[in-house]
């Protein structure tokens, strides 16, 4: 079973990188392609991750750096995190592409995560995961996602998880100032060793909020929930995984 299970992660892995060079090749001819870049800095009151919390519960400061290049693109996210042993900060790296076939907009790429400074040295905890995203807008304003995640086993730093989400989002009319959009995602992961991540196998979360843009400037309110049992006396999923609001903000640079 195990190796039927890893037999169909590399055909995933390898159907990825068939798509990504077809989409490529897709993509418009006539593209310009120009070196971009963009910076998000943003300030959230939990960093929550798949519906559990990571920073126990405490604000996180997250910034964030892209360059693009055509439909190229290398990004650098992190944030301080604190209560899951990965302690005191994260760093992800992703690349991809993301090319447009008709109506339907792809995202395809690689996602390295690193925790540099735990206690457990460098790359002790670090693990990669792969990313294909496509979304669509069949009506004006409205938008439609869904995105699969594939992480490979490797070790003691990950075992094999499978995770699907889908995201939906609507942008209201203008409110005085504010750009208004409502959305919400609904998730579901699947880990091939039961209760390797944050001590739960497989489990389904969610979200719903509305989101407030002001020029570059925004803020995000949101309901976050799980699942999980939160059972009396366990700790471990009462902090981590208990419904909770969480509200962002933060600008988009230059």
């Amino acid at each position: 079973m195990a190796k039927f299970k890893s037999f169909l992660g590399a055909a995933g892995v390898a159907a990825l990188a068939s798509l990504a060079m077809s989409t490529a090749v897709l993509a418009d001819d006539s593209e310009d392609r120009k070196f971009g870049y963009s910076i998000t800095l943003t300030g959230t009151s939990d960093y929550i991750f798949r519906g559990m919390s990571l920073n126990n519960q405490l604000p996180a400061f997250q910034p964030f750096i892209e360059f693009t290049y055509g439909i190229a693109y290398v990004n650098f996210w992190g944030s301080n995190i604190s209560g899951q042993g990965y302690e005191p900060f994260e760093m992800d790296i992703s690349a991809g592409i993301r090319p447009v076939t008709g109506p339907v907009s792809w995202d395809l790429g690689v996602l390295y995560y690193t925790y540099p400074a735990n206690s457990l040295g460098w790359s002790a905890t670090d693990y990669v995961e792969f990313k294909v995203s496509a979304s669509i807008t069949p009506v004006t304003n409205l938008t439609l996602g869904v995105t699969g995640y594939w992480t490979p086993d490797q070790g003691t730093n990950y075992g094999e998880t499978e995770t699907v989400e889908g995201n939906i989002s609507y942008a209201l009319p203008k409110f005085a100032i504010f750009d208004p959009t409502i959305g919400g995602t609904l998730g579901y992961s699947n880990a091939d060793r039961a209760g390797f991540f944050l001590g739960e196998g497989d489990y389904t979360y969610w979200n719903v909020g509305l989101k407030l843009a002001v020029d570059k400037y925004f803020m995000d309110f949101r309901y976050w929930d799980t699942n999980i049992s939160k059972n009396v006396g366990n700790d471990f999923n009462n902090s981590t995984a208990d419904s909770r609001f969480v509200f962002s903000a933060g600008v988009n640079l230059p």
